[in-house]
Order: structure tokens, then C-alpha cells, then sequence
């Protein structure tokens, strides 16, 4: 089976700002990258918008109304002191959301074995009822969300090695019967949430990082809190929350991670993916800030999907 790579030209319309670190140059820089003959295999497809019941499986439905409706026509509007949206945000936000719909369509159909979505703006901040970290919806658990709800998967998981808690898959997966979240992230940092006495056994697991973490010390800790916990979960899917902040040369945090430990993380995932769900993987893009270490991650992320 192939591997797929999710897109669309309306993810580059989400306009930020001067300044912002989640700029449009991200997704044109991850695009460039996976254009190197080793990905021509990849088979490219355009993502549809979400609907709004797909995505209202876990956001309120008045939240996205709103949100939607509250797209500028014009200009940047600041939902918080990050997050900002623009005329072409609307859109961006739902093409990004039904990437995931259709990477979860495509991997149960059998017509792709792992997928890449490379979308934005990004999503694991996002809550239910409230954008935040950059985030307007939640990509990753509505892709969950619509894998579980209309192909009845009694078991899926998120595995999460962006350098910031991602507060808003937890929160929408906390205490919810078949979910599975894995987190690793640099601690204390924004959002000052995913500490390991918020773990729920079967369900929620945390892995935090003290600064300047190295892939020596990532890498056996990865595996032994949270890579178990995925074997012992027997997915039927699992997603993956590829940020890539954690890069020694990332701007917004301190992690000492190496493009080679995210493609280890990876290669681990995708052998637990063969042995419980026939490798079934969705990837889908968080962060990621210094631009040249972003290609750099993401080709060997990708490569390991392949």
C-alpha cells in the first residue's frame, strides 16, 4: 500500500502576520522539502473542508459557528495573544481539520498505509470551546473522533513528541473510553499543563522533559513510558502529533533533539502500527519554528512513514 501526502493551497491562505513564528513560510518550507526525488513516491492528494459535524464530534458546535463567522474579511483579528486569524483562515482551518477525515478514510479503505498531512494552521492547543497555541481546531482529535464514530474503532491512539503539552487532545480525551493520548513535552512550558499526575491509566499519559533533554536521554524515556503504553493499548490507529519543536535549533523552546530522534520515534510507532493495526499511521503537522530544521525533521519523519 502507499503512503499519502494531504494538502492544500488554501493551508498557505492562513496569514499570520509579520513576525508570528506560525507563518505561512512553514508549510511552503515542509511542501519544498518533501518535492526531493526520495519522496516522488509519495502519492498527493488536495483535502477536502470538514463538515461541521465532523468537526463538532468534539468542539462545540457554536464555538465553530462562531469562529467561523468571526472570520475577518480583511486584515488579522486576534482571538488571544497568539492566535490570530485572517480572510483566509476560515477555510485553511477546515481543510486542515479534513485532511485528517480523509487521511482516516483512505487508511480504513486500504487505499493508503500511513499518511502525512501537512496542513495548518495547527491543532493540539485547540479545546473544545476555545482557540489557543496558534490552534483553531483540533485536527488530530477529529480525525480520532471520526475514525472511531463511523468505522466503530474500539481503540485509537495519539502519540504527541510536540515540545508543548498538547492541553487541548488531552482535555477532549480525558475519560473517554477507547482513546489513547502519549505526550512528551519540555516542562515547564506553555501551557503549563501536562503534568504525569494528570495521567488516567488506559487512557492519558504524560512524559515530561526537563530543558536541554537530549535524544541519549529522549529516546529510552520515550520508549519505556509511553511507547509501552501504546504496545499494551493494541491500537487499531494511531495518529501521531508530529511537532518538531523540540530541535536543539527551535526558537520557542530547549530541548536538544535531533532531527534522527524524531525519526526514531517514528520508526518505533510504525512498528508498533504493524504489529496491532496493520501499520496504519496518520501524521499530521504541529509545530516546528526554525525553518532549515523543520525540512530536515519532517524529510526524516516522512522517510520513516515510507
Amino acid at each position: 500500500m502507499s503512503t499519502w501526502l494531504i494538502t492544500h493551497p488554501a493551508c498557505l491562505e492562513h496569514d499570520t502576520g509579520p513576525g508570528h513564528p506560525e507563518s505561512i513560510a512553514r508549510l511552503q518550507t515542509v511542501l519544498a522539502a518533501l518535492e526531493a526525488p526520495e519522496f516522488q513516491f509519495l502519492q498527493r492528494q488536495e483535502a477536502p473542508q470538514a463538515t461541521i459535524d465532523q468537526i463538532a464530534r468534539v468542539h462545540d458546535r457554536s464555538y465553530v459557528e462562531e469562529l467561523l463567522a468571526s472570520v475577518p474579511e480583511d486584515g488579522h483579528r486576534m482571538l488571544d495573544n497568539d492566535t490570530v486569524i485572517s480572510p483566509g483562515s476560515g477555510e485553511a482551518a477546515l481543510r486542515a481539520a479534513g485532511a485528517l477525515c480523509m487521511a482516516v478514510d483512505a487508511v480504513m479503505a486500504g487505499e493508503a498505509e500511513r499518511v502525512f498531512c501537512a496542513v495548518r494552521p495547527p491543532g493540539h492547543h485547540a479545546e473544545a470551546a476555545k482557540a489557543m497555541g496558534f490552534c483553531l481546531f483540533n485536527n488530530v482529535a477529529i480525525g480520532a473522533a471520526h475514525a472511531r464514530e463511523r468505522y466503530r474503532l474500539r481503540r485509537v491512539a495519539v502519540v504527541d513528541f510536540d515540545v508543548h503539552h498538547g492541553n487541548g487532545t488531552a482535555s477532549m480525551f480525558a475519560g473517554r473510553k477507547g482513546y489513547l493520548y502519549l505526550s512528551s513535552h519540555q516542562s515547564p512550558l506553555f501551557p503549563d499543563t501536562g503534568d504525569p499526575s494528570e495521567n488516567r491509566p488506559g487512557n492519558i499519559y504524560n512524559l515530561p522533559l526537563p530543558a536541554y533533554t537530549n535524544g541519549l536521554s529522549f529516546r529510552p524515556m520515550f520508549y519505556d513510558e509511553l511507547l509501552r503504553e501504546l504496545e499494551d493499548f493494541r491500537p487499531e490507529l494511531i495518529f501521531i502529533s508530529a511537532g518538531f519543536d523540540g530541535h536543539l535549533d527551535d526558537p520557542l523552546a530547549n530541548l536538544r533533539l535531533n532531527e534522527r530522534d524524531f525519526a526514531w520515534a517514528t520508526e518505533e510507532i510504525v512498528s508498533i502500527a504493524r504489529r496491532h493495526c496493520r501499520g496504519r499511521v496518520i501524521s499530521t503537522l504541529e509545530g516546528g519554528y526554525n525553518l532549515a530544521a523543520l525540512a530536515r525533521c519532517v524529510a526524516e519523519h516522512v522517510k520513516a512513514l515510507l
